[in-house]
């Protein structure tokens, strides 16, 4: 590989100000790399995921889309898709811009009054049990809901239960790169959450865009209506709008770029 100077953004995504919300990389390409290359600048950016793009030549979408976390290439990834319209839509002075991903579908990022709005597709889940993630959490939920593709819902009673988990994360990790999604209903916000995936690099993600295309469903049934705010209470932490739209979820939040610059590769 020769050496190559690649443009480079570093976003809080869902975060109104610097050092909230969640941290991803944002890289621009004019060719893919090999998966290895791209493995290796994810570790070393170790955000819990980097973004990279690449011009659509198919006519489906404006960008091909993939994220890789420090340890491998992910299905879906909310918040580096929204920070990567909010990189997009900056620089080239648009008011949309669509994503054609592996195996996510298109994507959609648009400007709104107050930031973007962004277009995953909405993850069903259904009542089940897994007894050995209800342990290593350390408390029991009130109820699990299950999708095959990963995706794990712990619905609690109220927020403090959501704020004093302490989970086991090396077991967690080990039953897989699953997404452990906590929830309860929250104070200041219709829902909170918080978010373990410890089997992909990320023991506790700040604020969660597929985790909330699993919320918005899940939740907008219970409450009764079709739109309801949510605040992801990680350390960071960070606040959305979600609103459902037959088979998609629309999550509405802000963006800040803190870091832009060059990402060199050598030789």
């Amino acid at each position: 590989m020769s050496a190559a100077s690649l443009p480079y953004w570093h976003v809080d995504a869902f975060a109104s100000r610097p050092f909230t919300g969640n941290q991803a990389a944002v890289m621009p390409l004019d060719q893919w790399f090999p998966d290895e290359t791209l493995l290796a600048i994810a570790e070393e950016n170790n955000f819990a995921e980097t973004a990279f793009l690449l011009r659509d030549d198919s006519g489906q979408a404006d960008w091909e889309l993939r994220w890789f976390t420090p340890t491998g290439e992910i299905r879906l990834c909310g918040h580096a898709t929204l920070a990567s319209g909010h990189v997009l839509l900056a620089r080239d002075g648009r008011e949309r811009v669509t994503f054609r991903t592996r195996k996510a579908g298109i994507l959609e990022v648009r400007r709104i009054e107050n930031g973007y709005e962004l277009a995953l597709p909405a993850i069903p889940v259904e009542q089940g049990a897994w007894d050995q993630a209800v342990h290593l959490l350390g408390r029991k939920p009130r109820g699990v809901w299950r999708n095959p593709d990963r995706y794990n819902v712990f619905l609690y009673g109220d927020e403090d239960e959501i704020r004093a988990l302490n989970p086991d994360l090396r077991g967690l990790g080990q039953l897989g790169d699953d997404a452990f999604i906590c929830t309860a209903p929250g104070r200041d916000s219709d829902v909170v959450s918080r978010v373990f995936v410890p089997g992909a690099g990320v023991d506790e993600d700040s604020v969660t865009g597929s985790a909330h295309a699993v919320l918005t469903p899940f939740w907008a049934e219970r409450l009764g209506r079709d739109r309801f705010t949510a605040h992801q209470a990680s350390a960071r932490g960070g606040d959305l709008i979600c609103r459902l739209d037959g088979n998609r979820a629309w999550l509405g939040g802000d963006c800040v770029t803190v870091v832009e610059g060059r990402f060199f590769l050598q030789g």
